[in-house]
């Protein structure tokens, strides 16, 4: 069985690409999936002043598990089973290096863009992801 890696990040491209995860299993073309967010360390000398290392992991993993529910309840509404995890670090290399270690057969993410010009090209960390893989990769606009 194939599996696949979907990271997500809440935005609306992430969820289009765990909707295209859906319609893939639905099309019986069965695959595990593994749902994950990865949270970026803060580089800010007022949080790290304030707050110790676990508090500020605690926040970013209620974040990230925030984000991960509303891709978790459209493969719960379609009745496919599937794995999800909080990740901490950079955010391309995260998701290769997960791919890499979950035998992950392939990534599927959203193409995400806030502005006109990022919704022309791809996503920065998807840019990334592409240079830094040799793991198939379907983009989702």
């Amino acid at each position: 069985m194939l599996k696949a890696l979907v990271p997500v990040d809440g935005s609306r491209t992430s969820l289009r690409a765990v909707e295209h995860i859906v319609k893939l299993i639905q099309g019986r073309e069965p695959m595990a999936v593994l749902l994950v967010n990865v949270q970026v360390p803060p580089d800010s000398w007022e949080v790290q002043s304030f707050l110790k290392d676990s508090e500020v992991a605690a926040l970013q993993d209620g974040k990230g598990n925030d984000a991960l529910d509303a891709a978790g309840a459209l493969l719960d509404a379609a009745g496919i089973a599937y794995e999800r995890c909080v990740l901490h670090g950079p955010i391309a290399e995260t998701i290769v290096a997960k791919a890499h270690a979950a035998g992950c057969d392939k990534i599927v993410m959203g193409a995400r863009g806030e502005s006109l010009l990022e919704e022309i090209l791809i996503g920065s960390v998807t840019q990334e992801v592409l240079r830094c893989t040799d793991i198939p990769v379907t983009v989702v606009r």
